[in-house]
């Protein structure tokens, strides 16, 4: 069970990134086209700057909870590194539930903003539902969700052990 848990996470973790990868050359692609056309053609084109909000969007939800899970997300290790090794671990699971509850919030509200803006539709984009382009919210509080349990449950994933460390593990 917690190897497949395990693996799932892996292939989870990995969609993330290359989806944040896809969105972020996308961002860079599409932001250009929208220069060019206004500045040189003199003639600016309406889409290109909603897409690329769309596009951060997905980006930021999914990267951050890939962050998480490989450790790297934004943190301030001086103070932790400074503490001794049990207010270390006191201090890190106390992260660990203050993104908790991020996630929980994330999800709860998200779906709140999801489904209120369901019926919406943005100018840019007729066939789109505002409330699709806010779903990356919940979606990637669920991800982030998924990944504390799996750092509660079976530890830091080892593929990415070398840049989260537990107090006391062996470099």
């Amino acid at each position: 069970m917690t190897d497949a848990y395990r693996r799932a996470m892996d292939c989870l973790y990995l969609l993330c990134i290359w989806l944040a990868g896809v969105c972020l050359v996308a961002m860079t692609l599409v932001i250009p086209v929208g220069v060019f056309w206004r500045y040189e053609l003199n003639a600016a084109l309406s889409w290109p700057e909603p897409l690329s909000v769309l596009l951060v969007i997905v980006f930021t939800f999914l990267a951050a909870a890939a962050c998480y899970r490989a450790g790297v997300h934004i943190s301030v290790v001086l103070f932790t590194n400074a503490l001794g090794p049990i207010l270390r671990r006191l201090v890190l699971r106390l992260a660990d539930a203050l993104v908790l509850l991020l996630g929980v919030f994330m999800v709860i509200w998200g779906t709140g903003l999801v489904q209120a803006t369901w019926h919406q539709v943005i100018a840019e984009f007729p066939f789109l539902s505002v409330g699709i382009t806010y779903l990356p919210i919940p979606v990637g509080g669920a991800i982030t969700l998924l990944f504390i349990v799996e750092r509660l449950w079976l530890g830091p994933p080892p593929s990415t052990s070398f840049i989260y460390r537990e107090p006391g593990e062996a470099n």
